[in-house]
């Protein structure tokens, strides 16, 4: 039977709860303290914006900053 999830414990009691299942071996943890998977901001982004939108923003943020530096 390969039924996996993956839970969220919301509540520290869980953890007891889950080791007394597994030692009645009614379930198996594979894992413990599994961490968010952090994604890098460019390949979370990339293919977002066209090359030329891409231009185009690199432009007008230019222009806001020679704008703000006359101020």
């Amino acid at each position: 039977m390969d039924n996996t999830m993956l839970i969220q414990l919301t509540n520290l009691k869980a953890v007891g709860l889950l080791h007394e299942l597994e030692e009645l071996r009614l379930i198996k943890v594979l894992k413990e303290n599994i961490g968010p998977v952090k994604t890098k901001l460019s390949d979370k982004y990339k293919g977002f914006l066209t090359q030329e939108e891409g231009h185009q923003l690199n432009d007008h943020i230019n222009r806001m900053r020679d704008e703000w530096n006359t101020i």
